[in-house]
């Protein structure tokens, strides 16, 4: 296994602007979940440090919507104990640009995309 340094337990701001995309890549964890297994394979309770925000039920939920959708790979080794690896399939690395791109857009609307969901006008003139 070869060793990652540890993901950081604030990797996700609890203002990341994630949850204001207007389109997903799965759910709404799914692209955290991507980021998160972008430098390799994780172990579920790795993915759980910067994800702490997420139920244990909606990160498992997430993991098998991506495994099923074909952006993770789940391995099951037994050696010398039983552990479980996710990591990126070549089509779950091939969205990361587009989701890092989709992150910066966001992150660059931020006020307007708040304003939306609060219920203002999102920038338009009432006709």
């Amino acid at each position: 296994m070869t060793r990652r340094p540890p993901l950081p337990p604030d990797l996700f701001d609890e203002l990341c602007p994630s949850p204001l995309l207007p389109f997903r890549f799965g759910d709404k964890w799914a692209p955290l979940v991507l980021h998160c297994l972008a430098d390799g394979p994780r172990r579920y309770s790795e993915l759980r440090v910067p994800l702490g925000r997420v139920s244990s039920k909606a990160l498992t939920q997430s993991l098998r919507g991506l495994e099923r959708d074909g952006f993770v790979s789940r391995t099951v080794y037994a050696d010398p104990k039983l552990r479980v690896e996710y990591a990126l399939t070549p089509l779950g690395r091939s969205a990361l640009e587009p989701l890092d791109a989709a992150c910066q857009w966001a992150t660059e609307h931020w006020d307007e995309l708040l304003d939306a969901r609060e219920g203002g006008d999102g920038g338009l003139a009432a006709g």
